[in-house]
């Protein structure tokens, strides 16, 4: 009787657990779906922001000067695009979109960056000691950028009481790596209204 008592909290206990535990419910949606769930920088921002910023940067006159002057499309390398917000943003997922939209655009080169080189730097020297003279790729034949885009992601916060403006804003500039001219200024601006937000600082 009394090793029953003793196990009866035991099941008591296993069955509240049980009770409260939930499994997920999932469901597969479309990768462009907008979704903002908490209303900090997420997929939809990044692949917005970097298609109309890209948008902008083609359309504007720098890129037919160059080709007038120097008869080939520019190379194009991205630089340090910094998180200056009060969040962690993914800045490689906003790069990588950055360079997806500039590469399919058709309109420029795209040199890979400086992590990427060296890669390819260590299979080329593999290749002067293992692969064929027939095979073998030499040094010295890489594409030279002609143009470092570079820019900031940053945040300003509004919060009163439950309610909470946020404000992002991403700039970019493009800079000529011959003489160091800015040849193309562009700025995103993103406000979302938060109800409730979670304070996460």
């Amino acid at each position: 009787m009394q090793s029953k008592l003793i196990l009866l909290p035991a099941i008591v206990l296993i069955g509240v657990i049980a009770g409260c535990s939930t499994n997920p419910k999932v469901e597969r949606i479309a990768a462009d779906t907008t979704t903002d769930l908490s209303g900090d920088w997420n997929d939809t921002d990044s692949r917005l922001v970097s298609e109309e910023m890209v948008q902008d940067a083609l359309s504007h006159p720098w890129i037919a000067s160059f080709i007038r002057v120097n008869g080939h499309q520019p190379a194009l390398i991205v630089g340090e695009i910094r998180n200056m917000s009060h969040e962690h943003i993914n800045v490689t997922t906003f790069v990588n979109d950055i360079e997806r939209v500039l590469i399919n655009s058709g309109r420029v080169q795209f040199v890979a960056s400086s992590n990427e080189r060296q890669e390819v730097r260590d299979e080329r020297q593999d290749q002067d000691l293992h692969a064929s003279n027939e095979t073998r790729n030499p040094a010295g034949q890489e594409l030279g950028a002609d143009f470092m885009l570079k820019g900031d992601i940053s945040t300003i916060l509004d919060t009163v009481a439950k309610k909470q403006t946020r404000y992002y804003q991403v700039d970019l500039t493009l800079i000529s790596l011959a003489d160091n001219r800015k040849v193309w200024v562009g700025q995103k601006k993103i406000k979302k209204a938060i109800k409730n937000p979670q304070y996460r600082f």
